[in-house]
């Protein structure tokens, strides 16, 4: 069961985050085609090379969105997708194009994740991507246990619900403060060296986290994500046309994916999130060792994300994790790279498209492409997604040739 290692990421396309969010009317289907076309670019492709998509819902389509999408392309695809899994559905998108590859439907897929920006290629009035349309209430009005029994007493949104994680583990293990700061602060500075970041220039001290506003207890401001407008697009293909991309070819050789609950409330167990199942699948598709893996891209909405998904990945024991982090430098440049164009508390948060950084930063590395924040001799990496609340949890495996 499993991959073969036989599609890889060619291609990609990521904006650069803005922090000014706009509302201006939604035209998502030429954000999709403009990202798309931008990835094919960055490959060397055509689109008629492209016979599959997976994308997540969008504005202009309730209903039918992959053949809005191929109608509003020109493309023949023989695989269509939606995903819907919030921050992992970028990860749940790759590894499903790689199988649709693998299994002869596709020669090339596109899985392109629109985010709320201003697309910069040309000087026509910009088309922005209304977040309202992801992000509204509508899962939740027909009677859900969510609905029912959590929202009308005040238990919604995210802060709250990761604060209660990160309180309960303190629980659990014990809270150092100032090694949850450290993953930010580390962060930032691969943020430092990667010109297109929300934050770029802008270095933080363990103390400046400390320092900051506290959210949600025990979790400050610098510890949570940054939304920002972009959007990002990948071209997963075969091997022919691997050997006709511009860049390195990046194989998806495993994955894993695990999908338990909507919100934490149903946890069997809040201290063992649902990436244990993931990464073990991923690893074992892979047939490599965690030993072997030259950096990772963890999904990082809140620092208590990064330490849960170490732990359960694989990298840190339960419960040592703040131990792990105290004693590795997360840098580009250190012992155990780790979000190396800064993750989405220093790159940002492009909405959906957030999660998409994360395969983005590892294909990158791989493809020896990261310029500043390169990471040396770089042929493996580990990426993670997260949806919901510690929900919904996806992992790949990347690997050059």
């Amino acid at each position: 069961m499993g991959l073969r290692g036989e599609a890889a990421i060619l291609g990609y396309c990521e904006l650069p985050p803005q922090r000014k969010l706009t509302r201006e009317p939604s035209f998502n289907l030429e954000q999709w085609a403009r990202l798309s076309k931008a990835a094919l670019d960055d490959a060397g492709l055509s689109a008629t090379d492209v016979n599959g998509v997976v994308t997540p819902l969008i504005g202009e389509a309730d209903m039918f969105v992959p053949s809005t999408v191929t109608e509003y392309l020109g493309i023949d695809a023989n695989f269509a997708e939606i995903v819907d899994l919030g921050g992992a559905g970028s990860a749940a998108g790759i590894w499903r194009a790689a199988a649709a590859v693998e299994l002869g439907l596709c020669d090339a897929v596109l899985v392109t994740f629109p985010g709320t920006h201003h697309f910069p290629m040309d000087d026509r009035k910009p088309f922005v991507m209304d977040d309202k349309m992801h992000f509204g209430a509508s899962s939740n009005a027909f009677g859900s246990p969510q609905a029912e029994f959590e929202i009308p007493y005040g238990n919604l949104g995210q802060n709250g619900p990761y604060g209660q994680i990160a309180k309960r583990y303190g629980y659990e293990f014990g809270y150092d403060e100032r090694a949850m700061a450290k993953i930010a602060v580390d962060q930032r500075t691969n943020a430092c060296a990667t010109p297109e970041a929300v934050f770029h220039g802008q270095p933080i001290t363990v103390a400046d986290v400390l320092n900051s506003p506290m959210i949600a207890d025990p979790l400050h401001m610098l510890e949570i994500v940054m939304p920002c407008q972009g959007g990002a697009a990948v071209v997963v293909g075969n091997a022919d046309l691997a050997r006709k991309s511009k860049n390195r070819p990046v194989w998806i050789t495993g994955f894993g994916e695990r999908v338990p609950y909507k919100t934490p409330t149903y946890a069997r167990d809040l201290m063992t999130s649902p990436m244990v199942h993931a990464a073990e699948q991923a690893f074992s598709m892979a047939g490599i060792t965690r030993s072997e893996v030259d950096m990772v891209s963890i999904y990082d909405c809140y620092s208590i994300t990064v330490l849960m998904s170490l732990e359960d990945a694989g990298f840190a024991e339960k419960g040592k994790g703040m131990d792990f982090v105290t004693n590795h430098d997360l840098t580009f440049r250190g012992d155990f790279p780790m979000n190396t164009a800064g993750g989405q508390l220093s790159f940002g948060q492009a909405g959906v498209a957030g999660g998409m950084h994360h395969v983005i930063d590892g294909a990158r590395q791989i493809m020896g492409r990261a310029n500043a924040a390169q990471v040396a001799d770089c042929n493996r990496a580990f990426v993670s997604g997260n949806g919901g609340i510690m929900s919904e949890q996806t992992a790949l495996i990347l690997q050059g040739d």
